[in-house]
C-alpha cells in the first residue's frame, strides 16, 4: 500500500514536470532586456510583459536592465544573444525609428536588419505642457505669441535628436512658428525648467509629467493625439489645434535576427494574453501608457511608418548628430 502511494506520488511529480517542460518554449531562462533606467516607462512595460507572459510561457521572464548608449547597449546584447527566442528586447519608439535616421549617429547594430518585431505592447500618449505660472493659458495663445516674437519662446527636450526635440520641430514647421530649442539630459530635467519658467514649452510622454500635471505644477495645453486620456477628458487635442500634427509613442518587444517563427508566435500570444489581465492593464494606465497589442506583422508596419515619418522631420529640420 505504501509502495503504491509512493509510486503514485512519483507519477504525479513526473507528470507535473512534463507539463512544465511542455509549457516552457525555451530550454534556458527567458529574459526581457531593457536599455533604460529602472523605474521608467521602459522598465515598467518590461515588467508587465514578464509577468503577463508567464502563464503562457510556463515561467516568468527575468527583466535584465543594461543602460547606456541611448538604449543600444541593451539592443546589441540581444542581437549578440543566441537567437532561440529566450532573450528579447524592450524596444521603444526612439531607438527603433529616430536613432537610425539621424545622420552622424554611430550605431552598433542595424535595427532594421538585426532585430525582428515580436509585438507592440503599449501606446504612449504625448502631451504639450507649460509651467503653471506661464502666461499662456492655451496652446493657441502660445502659438500666437511665437508668431509675434519669432525665436523668443523656447521649447525644452530630453536631448538633441530625442523624440521631444523632433516633436518641437514638427510643431514649428506645421504651425509656422519659430521656437528656440533647449536640450536637457532627460525629460525630468526639462520638466523642472518648464515648471520654473526657464523654458516655455515641453512636448513629452504623458508618463514623464503626469504627476506634475495632476499636482498643478504643469499646465496641460494639449494631448498629442485624438484618443486623449481618461484622466484628462476635456484636454484639447493637438491635431485639432495644428491640423495634421499628431505625436504618439510606443513600447514593443523585438527579438534578434534569426529568432524562429514559432518563438515569435509564442511570445506574441503570451504578450497578448498578458495584456488582457486587468491588474496589468491598470499598471500600464497608471504609468501613462495604454495597452496596445499589435501582432508581429502589424508592429513591423508601425515601425516602418514611424521611421519614415521621423526621417522626414530630421531631414526637413537639417538635424545631425555631431
Amino acid at each position: 500500500m505504501i509502495r503504491r502511494s509512493i509510486l503514485g506520488g512519483l507519477a504525479v511529480l513526473l507528470a507535473g514536470a512534463g507539463l512544465a517542460q511542455a509549457q516552457a518554449p525555451f530550454d534556458r531562462p527567458t529574459r526581457v532586456v531593457v536599455g533604460f533606467a529602472a523605474g521608467g516607462t521602459t522598465d515598467i512595460t518590461a515588467r508587465v510583459v514578464a509577468e503577463g507572459a508567464a502563464a503562457e510561457l510556463g515561467h516568468r521572464a527575468v527583466v535584465d536592465i543594461r543602460t547606456g548608449g541611448s538604449g543600444f547597449i541593451a539592443a546589441e546584447y540581444v542581437v549578440r544573444s543566441r537567437p532561440d527566442g529566450a532573450t528579447v528586447l524592450l524596444c521603444p519608439m526612439g531607438p527603433m525609428t529616430i536613432s537610425p535616421e539621424l545622420p552622424g549617429m554611430n550605431l552598433p547594430i542595424d535595427v532594421g536588419r538585426d532585430l525582428v518585431p515580436v509585438a507592440n505592447v503599449a501606446r504612449s500618449s504625448y502631451v504639450v505642457v507649460t509651467g503653471a505660472n506661464s502666461p499662456y493659458r492655451t496652446l493657441e495663445e502660445l502659438i500666437a505669441a511665437a508668431r509675434a516674437r519669432p525665436g523668443a519662446l523656447t521649447y525644452a527636450s530630453a536631448g538633441y535628436g530625442a523624440a521631444q526635440h523632433l516633436s518641437g520641430e514638427r510643431l514649428k514647421r506645421m504651425a509656422g512658428i519659430d521656437l528656440l530649442h533647449v536640450p536637457y539630459r532627460g525629460a525630468a530635467l526639462a520638466a523642472v525648467d518648464v515648471i520654473a519658467g526657464r523654458a516655455d514649452l515641453l512636448i513629452t510622454n504623458l508618463g514623464d509629467v503626469m504627476g506634475q500635471i495632476k499636482g498643478g505644477q504643469l499646465r496641460l495645453l494639449a494631448m498629442g493625439d485624438r484618443q486623449g486620456w481618461p484622466d484628462f477628458p476635456d484636454a484639447p487635442r493637438l491635431p485639432d489645434i495644428v491640423p495634421g500634427l499628431e505625436v504618439i509613442g510606443w513600447f514593443g518587444i523585438c527579438g534578434p535576427r534569426g529568432m524562429p517563427e514559432e518563438a515569435i508566435g509564442r511570445w506574441a500570444a503570451a504578450i497578448r494574453a498578458g495584456l488582457e489581465v486587468p491588474l496589468l492593464r491598470q499598471r500600464l494606465l497608471d504609468s501613462g501608457l495604454a495597452p496596445n497589442f499589435e501582432d508581429p506583422a502589424t508592429f513591423a508596419r508601425t515601425i516602418a511608418r514611424d521611421r519614415a515619418d521621423w526621417g522626414e522631420v530630421i531631414r526637413a529640420a537639417g538635424i545631425r548628430v555631431e
